[in-house]
This record gives structure tokens, C-alpha cells and sequence, in this order.
């Protein structure tokens, strides 16, 4: 953007413009360079494509040109993040919509020599499922059953570039809001529309900002929570990246409608790649005269800032994020006043998350009754989710409110990685619950998760097979709740303290009989008498596991037997002598010489001084070494 636009019929000239320019671009290549694909190389790919496209002579100007006359003719470009995690790098041709994956930098002489130079595919660099290619991104099953809405221009458009969003359609529904509805109209749309909160409470949006608007007060804040701290999500750092212009223009409409003149951006110092993408869209929103003094000739304003959390997972939390953007340590406070009452600042707040507000533009500009067209009425609109784990397709989805576990695990998500046996999804973090194969038909919605006592959360799905011990499991979720508990309460201090201490023993071959009783009265004190949201979640992943799955509690202390063969401690380890060959390698790496043999004859191991440190296991070069249950049966190599 070269200069500042003075008023709306500048910025719809400039949009008209802009989308012209790039209607005319003959050929697009966009990188991905999300987290997930700069991870696996994508800048590599990224150098070499505009090193070669630079070789052969070819434009490779990464942003639009303000004359049509100069529009590209092609271009390389930094898109976000596609959700297609598994398959990056990916590389996206326009406008034939072709996507490559798991692009390497040797394969980009192919792409520019036969894609962009002669028009033709790649084929081999096309995604393939059983046999069946699909070089057209929108084909892909992965994407063909998704409805991305939040998502549909990530990866779609340069994720640094404000002309691209402009010519998408970006801050059209803010032009709209700002010069054709009133601050209440605003709000009763939001309010009619029933967007609830997508960072895992569900509050109606309009209600909270309504209570904004009605506080008499000289100054408001809009905050936008970007600490997205569950394990495994990734949601919100994906539009930061690749669409941050469509979070802004939620935050102004908000800012609109409340009367908030100042806002803040709260987003982990762990997104780097997020803070980057954000920094840059404000600096282009600024010298676009959509933010700042006086936007687009109106007597709004509104002024925007960037404020980089250090990764404490209880800064989720309203009123403890809040403090730290004050400069205080980041711990909850009790709530006398709410937020909308006395928020950052002691000043009324509207806080959503990334989500909630990636959805209001959506809203303005196609109205409340589309958006309810979308999911049951308790939850409209589409939800993104973070799938990780024993899944064919790791990666980013949005689905609409109300699809089904099956559908995302088995159509959207390919099915279980290597054929395994599905056994459990953990859903909503650290402080949400497991789902089984009995929920495989359940609606992922805000008020049937609440019927079985799990949440949405902000949207984390973890997919376990049967290798995964789900003690384990309710180990790790309270390990890492009890090292992001801010201390101040005492239940959730010391409460998920003790609760790991029983896990600890239990999953360490300790476990005595009343742990799993002891367990549950824990949870019951922590989730009534802490004070913030962390405390009184934090037993989700315990009191789930044991209702699904108490029998795998039963085991580890009963039985002294691990059913998944999963917990170092309670395995016993056997040389099976069919496989074993004498190599002796098991007995030089074991440091409490428990195996014994001659050289080339099947070797012996002394479990009653085995020490299960896994050292033989590491060595031996046939998988020779297997853990055996109380029956002596061999499962499975070690």
C-alpha cells in the first residue's frame, strides 16, 4: 500500500483494483510457509523457486502493484498454512488450483520448467490415496470435506501482503459496519447470530460485547487472545500466519460496537512466525489508514499493539492475561468485577479470542441467518480443529458445529495411522476430557461435549490407538497442568501436586489399592475450591480416563501390568531365541548385566535384575527383545 486511503470510495477503488491485478496474473506460486511447512523446508523451496524463476527471467514480485497495466504476470508468494500438515512442503499453483506436496528444493527446476513455463502438472509431486491422484487442491478428500470459512483464504493469498487481503475481500464487512450500521446494529447481528466464544468457554459473543458497550466509561479495550497454550492446538497461530488481516478487521468491528478506541494483540513469544505476520499487517494497516486516527475519514479511531506473552499456559485466563499485558505477573485474580465490567486496565474489555473474532467479518458481510444455516442452533458457524497423533492426516481442519468424531476421524482425518485400532481422542487440552469409540457418533458441539462432562476446549484433538496408555495419558496432562499452575490457590498448588504424585506411583509400578478413590476426592476438592479456570479443569484428563478406562488403572496397581505395554516400569522384558543371534550386543549395552549367553546362541535376560532401562532394546539389531504380560505371552517387540 503506497499511500493512505482518505475514505470509503478510495478504499472500494483500491479494492476493485487490486482484484482486477491479480484476476490478471497469468500464473501464481504460493509457498507455504506456515510453522508446520518452514518446519520441514518450505524456505528452501521458497529461495530456489525465485533463484530459478530469476535464471529464466521471470517476475517474481511477492506483491500486488497498484497500476492494472503493471499487474504480475507471475509470482512467487508467502501463503499461510493449508492444515496439511503430514504433506508439507507445500507448493500451490493458480490458477489451475494444482497442489504440490512434500515439495524438496531439488524438485522446483521440474516445477518451473514444466509447470510454469509448458502448463503441465507434475504428477508425481500430486497427493495420492489409494492409487488415486488428485493434483487439484480442492479434490483432496483431506479438503474436499471440510467447510473452511475461518480458513478459506489461508493459504490462499499472501499472508504478508494487505493488497492480496483487500483484493479477498478483506475489511469490506469493517467498511460496511462503520458506514452503514449503527454501534447497536452491530451488536444485535453478533447477538443474533449466536456466535459463542471459540476459545473453549462458549460465552455468546454479542451478550459480552453488549455488556461492553453499556459500561460508562472514557476509555474500552479490545484484546484479542492469541496464548494458545493446549498441547497439540495450533488453530489461532494458523490464521495469525496466514490471514491476520481477517483478525484485525474482527477486532475493529468490535471496537466499533463497544466504543473502544484501544486494542492489544496477546500472543505467545513461542509464534515467532505469528508476532512476524502480525507486525507486519498493522504496519500496512497503518499506512492504509485502517488503523489509527481518523479511519477512512470517519471520526473512528482506533490503535492496535502486539503484546508477547512468555508461554505461561494460565494466561489463557481472562484476568490473568490481562495482568501481564499491565506489566504484572501473569496469575488470575477473584472476580469482584468481570471483565466487561474491569478488564486490562480496570477499564471495560472485550476479550475473544483469535477465532471468535476471525468469525465476525463473516457475519457482517453474509448475515446472522447464514451463519445459523451452519450447525445446530446451539452452535453455529464451523469450529477448527488442531488433529495430531495416531491419524493417517495430522494437520488444521474446519468442520461445521455438530459434525460427528467418526467424520472427522475417519473422513476428514483418513483414519488411523498404519491401520491401528482407534481408542480414544483427548479433546480440549489439558483441561478436557477423553472420547472413546462409543463417541464416535456424538455432535462436537459446545452442549453435547458439556452432556458427557468433556469440552470443545479451543479445539486440540489428540487421536490415541491401543498402544497408548491411558494412565499415561492423565499423567502427562497433569504433569503439564501442575508445572502451569501459577501457585496463588492452594487446591490447585498443591491439589494437582498430589494428584500427580498418585499417577506417578501408579504408572511407576507403585500404584496401591484406594489411589483410583484418592484420585477422585482430589479432583472433586481442586475443581470446586480453585480459583481460575486451570484449577477447576485441571482433573478433566484424570476423571475422564478413569471413567472410560478404570480397568487400566486397576491393572497398574492390581496387576502391576501396563495393558498397552506402554509404561517402561511395569514391562517385563524376554529375549525371544527364535529371533535372537548371538550378536551379544544386548549384554555389552546393559549396565546391570542381566543378560547373559554365548556368542552366536540365543541370549538369556534375569528380569529379576533387569532395570527396564530399554538399553538392550536400543541395541539389538533384530527386535529380538519383546515385552511379555503376566501369562508370559510375547504381544509385541519392545
Amino acid at each position: 500500500m503506497r499511500h493512505k486511503l482518505k475514505d470509503r470510495a478510495e478504499l472500494q477503488n483500491t479494492r476493485a483494483l487490486y482484484a482486477a491485478a491479480l484476476d490478471k496474473q497469468r500464473k501464481r506460486i504460493l509457498v507455504c510457509t506456515g510453522t508446520g511447512c518452514v518446519a520441514s523446508g518450505s524456505p528452501a523451496v521458497y529461495e530456489r523457486l525465485v533463484a530459478l524463476m530469476k535464471d529464466k527471467g521471470v517476475d517474481c514480485a511477492v506483491e500486488l502493484r497498484e497500476e492494472p497495466e503493471a499487474a504480475l504476470h507471475d509470482g512467487i508468494k508467502r501463503s499461510g498454512c493449508h492444515g496439511f500438515c503430514e504433506m508439507g512442503p507445500l507448493v500451490l499453483i493458480e490458477p489451475e488450483n494444482w497442489l504440490y506436496t512434500k515439495v524438496k528444493p531439488e524438485d522446483c527446476e521440474e516445477i518451473v520448467d514444466k509447470t510454469i513455463m509448458r502448463g503441465e502438472v507434475c504428477e508425481r509431486l500430486v497427493y495420492s490415496l489409494d492409487g488415486t491422484a488428485y493434483p487439484k487442491r480442492g479434490d483432496i478428500p483431506f479438503f474436499s470435506k471440510q467447510t473452511r470459512l475461518v480458513l478459506e483464504r489461508c493459504g490462499q493469498i499472501d499472508a504478508t501482503s494487505i493488497a492480496e487481503a483487500i483484493a479477498a475481500g478483506g475489511y469490506e464487512a469493517f467498511e460496511k459496519a462503520l458506514f452503514d450500521m449503527t454501534p447497536d446494529g452491530i451488536i444485535a447481528e453478533i447477538t443474533d447470530s449466536n456466535l459463542r466464544g471459540r476459545g473453549g468457554a462458549g460465552f455468546p459473543t454479542g451478550r459480552k460485547w453488549l455488556q461492553v458497550q453499556r459500561q460508562k466509561a472514557a476509555q474500552k479495550y479490545v484484546v484479542c487472545n492469541g496464548d494458545e497454550g493446549d498441547p497439540g492446538a495450533f488453530m489461532d497461530r494458523s490464521v495469525m500466519e496466514g490471514d491476520p488481516h481477517r483478525m484485525i478487521e474482527g477486532m475493529l468491528i468490535a471496537a466499533l460496537a463497544c466504543g473502544a478506541s484501544k486494542g492489544y494483540i496477546y500472543v505467545r513469544a513461542e509464534y515467532p512466525l505469528a508476532v512476524s505476520r502480525l507486525r507486519t499487517a498493522i504496519a500496512q494497516a497503518l499506512e492504509a489508514g485502517l488503523l489509527g486516527d481518523n479511519i477512512l475519514g470517519s471520526d473512528f479511531s482506533f490503535h492496535l499493539r502486539i503484546n508477547r506473552g512468555a508461554g505461561a499456559f494460565v494466561c489463557g485466563e481472562g484476568s490473568a492475561l490481562t495482568a501481564s499485558i499491565e506489566g504484572k505477573r501473569g496469575m488470575p485474580r477473584v472476580k469482584f468485577f468481570r471483565t466487561v465490567e474491569k478488564g486490562l486496565f480496570e477499564c471495560p474489555t472485550v476479550l475473544n479470542n483469535v477465532e471468535t473474532f476471525a468469525n465476525v467479518p463473516l457475519i457482517i458481510n453474509r448475515g446472522a441467518d447464514w451463519f445459523k444455516g451452519i450447525g445446530p442452533a446451539g452452535s453455529p458457524g464451523t469450529k477448527t480443529f488442531a488433529l495430531t497423533g495416531a491419524i493417517a492426516n495430522t494437520g488444521l481442519i474446519e468442520v461445521p458445529m455438530g459434525t460427528t468424531l467418526r467424520e472427522v476421524i475417519l473422513d476428514v482425518g483418513g483414519g488411523m495411522k498404519d491401520g491401528a485400532e482407534f481408542k480414544a481422542v483427548q479433546i480440549g487440552g489439558p483441561s478436557g476430557g477423553c472420547l472413546t469409540a462409543e463417541h464416535f457418533d456424538l455432535p462436537l458441539d459446545f452442549d453435547s461435549l458439556k452432556k458427557i462432562g468433556a469440552i470443545i476446549g479451543s479445539g486440540g484433538l489428540v487421536v490415541m490407538d491401543c498402544n497408548t496408555c491411558m494412565v499415561e495419558v492423565a499423567r502427562f496432562f497433569m504433569n503439564f497442568t501442575q508445572n502451569e499452575s501459577c501457585g496463588k490457590c492452594v487446591p490447585c498448588r498443591e491439589g494437582t501436586k498430589r494428584m500427580l504424585a498418585v499417577l506417578e506411583r501408579v504408572t511407576g509400578g507403585e500404584g496401591k489399592e484406594g489411589d483410583i478413590e484418592l484420585l477422585l476426592e482430589l479432583a472433586e476438592a481442586v475443581t470446586n475450591t480453585a480459583l481460575c479456570g486451570l484449577g477447576k479443569t485441571a482433573a478433566g484428563p484424570v476423571l475422564s480416563t478413569i471413567k472410560w478406562f478404570r480397568s487400566e488403572y486397576e491393572a497398574h496397581i492390581r496387576d502391576r501390568h501396563c495393558p498397552a505395554g506402554s509404561c517402561k516400569k511395569l514391562r517385563n522384558l524376554a529375549i525371544d531365541p527364535k529371533i535372537c543371534i548371538g550378536c551379544t550386543k544386548c549384554a555389552r549395552n546393559c549396565p546391570a548385566g542381566a543378560i547373559s549367553g554365548e556368542k552366536k546362541k540365543p541370549h538369556d535376560l534375569d528380569t529379576g535384575k533387569c532395570i527396564k532401562c530399554m538399553a538392550c532394546v536400543d541395541a539389538c539389531p533384530v527386535s529380538a527383545i519383546v515385552a511379555v504380560n503376566d501369562s508370559g505371552a510375547k504381544p509385541d517387540a519392545a
